[in-house]
């Protein structure tokens, strides 16, 4: 209907009212190609990366084919930086910053998207292998907050590394590759369950009943109690040449077994474990990488681990592994204005003018789940990249709230470059809530927002997100990205 034929009250709602867009209906032929070829790279990187680790070196790898160099070589060698340099900070291979460097100072700010690339899991204690009635178990402790139910009787995956004592390092991948053999953990049969199906969901499968399932076969030596259990330590010292002391120092993680898949008919949607909050992570990077000219402001991708249990420790939000990556690239300034700055207020201005968009997942609103949700507040699948003023838990408690002012620049942003957006919290009030990596950013100054894509089913081993939702969001970074 043309504007002629609308009634005044049509034009004024148009005016007045927000509303929400199906991006889907927005797209032509051209574009929704441009979303599954954008769509299958993603799937891809989830396939290689399914730790934390693992995504730090396909990361790395990726920035080197682009050009970046590492931060720390430059640092020893005087080098300056200029515009359209681009450098990247490897964080004890669990975390990774990238940068590329703008046309202005950082004394006028950055341009930051930061996600984090850890996800719920289940970990390997330190003392794992026993052997109960000759059959060989693995002992765990999950990692971020899990559905317990949701992780047995289906195929797992064992990655990560072994650091033996002499300090070899021994990557360790079991269950990916076609012709590898998975593990599982097991759960009672119906017939036998009438006990368990009484316990609340929580309490079904206990954390302590994590137990990984990892075979049957005795070592043919009649003098040995444990036969199965050595025949398993032995199969892994002929592969890897570990002993079992060896798991005291090792990061070994149980994930789901699967490769990324379409999911629907119509193949609009992705499932895949991992992708909160690898979904943005993948085009925080991505957009940073297809950066056609040297951006005005200096653009960071932030992605950081540890984010599930807190953002603590030393490669996560909460430690000073940004400050760091400031502080290195104010030292290495080779703009006149900056060097007018002794470098710790530089590196302070810099963080005082940087605007952050804090790229983590938002629950999309489910039909069979209608009760925890504010249907007028909540997120949506298909119908944008979510903008999230606020996190926390019960009265805004652990979260970010971002101002007015930066919300409303990034409003007007992303209406100017067309970009499908909505807004969107993580539940109803009293219901639960979750928090970001904001907040860590926000204290050191920096304006932050929460944006990111809406996810059904989080934190379970098969998440489910909207392919128009991924390449929306991989536009906004981008835009973002470039913002004067």
């Amino acid at each position: 209907m043309r504007n002629s034929e609308k009634s005044q009250g049509q034009l004024l709602e148009e005016q007045l009212l927000y509303s929400t867009k199906n991006i889907w209906a927005a797209l032509d032929e051209l574009q929704k190609n441009k979303v599954f070829d954008f769509c299958e790279g993603y799937k891809s990187f989830l396939d290689k990366c399914k730790t934390e680790r693992e995504c730090v070196s396909e990361i790395v790898n990726i920035a080197a084919q682009n050009g970046f160099a590492d931060i720390q070589e430059i640092l020893s060698t005087g080098k300056k930086l200029f515009p359209g340099d681009k450098v990247f900070f490897n964080n004890k291979g669990k975390s990774v910053v990238l940068a590329v460097v703008g046309n202005t100072g950082f004394s006028c700010g950055v341009n930051i998207v930061g996600a984090h690339i850890d996800a719920p899991r289940i970990d390997l204690k330190p003392n794992p292998v026993y052997e109960d009635s000759e059959l060989v178990m693995l002992k765990t402790h999950y990692y971020g907050g899990i559905k317990k139910y949701q992780w047995v009787t289906i195929p797992l995956a064992l990655h990560g590394i072994v650091v033996t004592s002499d300090g070899k390092h021994v990557d360790i991948t079991i269950g990916e590759d076609e012709s590898d053999p998975v593990l599982t953990i097991t759960d009672l049969l119906p017939h036998l369950a009438s006990e368990q199906m009484q316990k609340k969901m929580s309490e079904g499968i206990t954390g302590e009943g994590l137990n990984v399932l990892t075979g049957t076969i005795p070592y043919n030596d009649e003098n040995i109690k444990n036969k199965v259990k050595l025949n398993i330590l032995k199969l892994l010292n002929d592969k890897y040449g570990i002993r079992e002391e060896d798991f005291l120092s090792a990061e070994l993680e149980l994930v789901p077994a699967y490769k990324a898949k379409d999911v629907g008919i119509d193949r609009s949607m992705i499932g895949a474990y991992g992708q909160d909050d690898r979904v943005c992570a993948y085009p925080a990077l991505q957009a940073l990488l297809d950066l056609d000219r040297v951006p005005e402001k200096t653009c960071i991708c932030l992605l950081t681990d540890k984010e599930e249990i807190g953002s603590v420790g030393n490669t996560g939000a909460e430690s000073t592994l940004f400050e760091d990556f400031i502080h290195y690239m104010c030292a290495l300034s080779s703009f006149k204005e900056d060097l007018k700055l002794p470098l710790t207020v530089l590196a302070k201005v810099c963080l005082r003018n940087a605007r952050m968009l804090s790229a983590d997942v938002n629950a999309a609103y489910d039909p069979n789940y209608e009760g925890v949700l504010d249907r007028r507040n909540a997120s949506y699948i298909g119908k944008g990249i979510v903008l999230q003023k606020y996190t926390g838990v019960r009265g805004k408690v652990g979260g970010s709230d971002a101002n007015s002012e930066f919300l409303a620049s990034v409003r007007l942003l992303f209406n100017q470059n067309s970009i499908i957006w909505q807004a969107g919290e993580l539940g109803k009030v009293d219901q639960g809530g979750g928090g970001t990596i904001a907040q860590y950013v926000a204290k050191l100054g920096a304006e932050v927002l929460d944006c990111g894509v809406a996810v059904l089913s989080m934190h379970s081993p098969f998440e489910i997100t909207s392919k128009a939702d991924i390449y929306m969001t991989y536009l906004a970074y981008k835009v973002f990205y470039n913002w004067i």
